[in-house]
């Protein structure tokens, strides 16, 4: 259709494309991808899932992640890392409790995503990057805090405390130990940062 002056009318114009906010679709792939692979683990979330809760189209998370292991890869230790990193060094450990115990606010999704990583197969070179990352870089944290000169007994005393986490982790979130899952937050955290206190106290000679 066209005006009488010959030029056509707004109704048969092309509308311009959307405008596409790439730094919005990023976050978006990246909040739906935590969401399920807390929920489902990495084997158990498709790429399909993902960009479906996103409300974007599959090739968007290519683009954006190259693949789902880059996206479980961004997504888990990106979250992960803000949580190590939201304070001082010296406070991580109740700070990781404290996440770790959470039930009613986001604090609680972090550690669903530690989980996700622990649920996931052995052999999936995702999850075990993953792992292998978090690890060290809370291992790492944690053994400068500890009172010892010598490297290998600190990294020794670092990862015990750190399976302690985990452990609580999934004693509470996954197996819901009666005594561990009831417990109040702020019971488990003295009782357990006492027990880490000694842990990583010089120990005596001899």
């Amino acid at each position: 259709m066209t005006s009488d002056s010959g030029t056509p009318c707004d109704a048969d114009r092309p509308r311009p494309a959307r405008p596409r906010d790439s730094a919005a679709t990023r976050r978006a792939l990246l909040a739906a991808g935590r969401e399920l692979f807390a929920s489902a683990g990495y084997e158990g979330t498709t790429v399909r899932a993902v960009a479906e809760r996103a409300g974007v189209n599959q090739a968007l998370l290519f683009r954006h992640f190259g693949s789902k292991e880059g996206l479980f890869a961004e997504a888990v230790t990106g979250q992960a890392l803000d949580l190590l990193h939201d304070g001082p060094a010296e406070q991580v450990l109740p700070r990781t409790l404290a996440a770790i115990l959470a039930t009613d606010d986001g604090s609680a999704d972090d550690v669903a995503l530690f989980l996700a990583a622990l649920r996931s197969a052995g052999n999936t070179d995702a999850a075990a990057t993953v792992r292998e990352e978090l690890r060290v870089a809370y291992g790492g944290t944690l053994a400068r805090l500890v009172a010892t000169d010598d490297p290998a007994d600190a990294d020794l005393r670092a990862e015990l405390a750190l399976a302690w986490l985990l452990g609580i982790a999934l004693l509470r979130k996954v197996i819901r130990s009666e005594a561990v899952a009831g417990a109040d937050p702020g019971t488990v955290v003295g009782h357990v940062t006492r027990a880490v206190e000694a842990l990583f106290s010089p120990t005596e000679a001899g």
